[in-house]
């Protein structure tokens, strides 16, 4: 198992940087979760140590990942997400955006395999994905995304539903693949904890140097 890569630590709040291709918790599948080797590093400082899921990334996504040392910790952070935690991904797209920045809204479904897909007529979850480009390339737009709600597979269908999917992404749309993964990494996490402003950031993975220019 990889060891851990750990971006900061205290009592209350265990922050990781997840590497892509690594479920956060497990599905089912006997493979190595995010989750597991978290516990088994708290374990081994002390065996009654625990460590609980308050937000998760999807399996090809890498980047910060929050998990909470005590349950009160884990329900805090969980009933109130939405309202304290800032984050931001970098994406790479397939495609030139002509738009500089803005903001899409769309309404999430799932399918019965559990495909998300935006909704043509307002019904689903509501998701709002925001986005400014810091670089492009000859094939490819590289954004800076915020998200105001965290739904699952949000960002990857927000994209494909303006007609440029993330590379890699061959489940939304995308038909290209050079960095042999999913172009999106969970940047940054800002979160305010007991009054403070904590804030976290994961460094975009080595293969996606060459197209976030300066």
């Amino acid at each position: 198992m990889k060891k851990l890569d750990i971006i900061y630590e205290d009592n209350k709040i265990l922050v990781v940087n997840k590497p892509s291709k690594m479920l956060t918790i497990s599905d089912g599948t006997y493979a190595p979760t995010l989750y597991e080797m978290a516990r088994q590093y708290v374990k081994k400082k002390h065996k009654s140590n625990k460590i609980f899921i308050v937000h998760r990334l999807d399996k090809a996504t890498s980047g910060v990942v929050l998990f909470a040392k005590e349950e009160e910790v884990k329900r805090s952070l969980q009933d109130h997400w939405n309202d304290i935690a800032y984050r931001e991904y970098i994406a790479i797209l397939e495609g030139k955006l002509n738009e500089d920045n803005g903001i899409i809204t769309n309404y999430l479904l799932e399918d019965r395999t559990h495909k998300v897909y935006a909704s043509k007529d307002k019904k689903g979850e509501y998701a709002q994905t925001q986005y400014k480009v810091i670089n492009r390339t000859n094939k490819n737009t590289v954004v800076k995304v915020i998200i105001k709600t965290g739904k699952r597979n949000q960002i990857r269908v927000a994209f494909q539903s303006i007609g440029y999917p993330i590379i890699g992404d061959k489940k939304y749309g995308s038909k290209t693949n050079p960095i042999k993964r999913l172009g999106l990494h969970a940047y940054q996490l800002k979160i305010k904890i007991d009054g403070k402003y904590l804030e976290f950031t994961a460094k975009p993975p080595i293969s996606f140097t060459p197209y976030l220019g300066k």
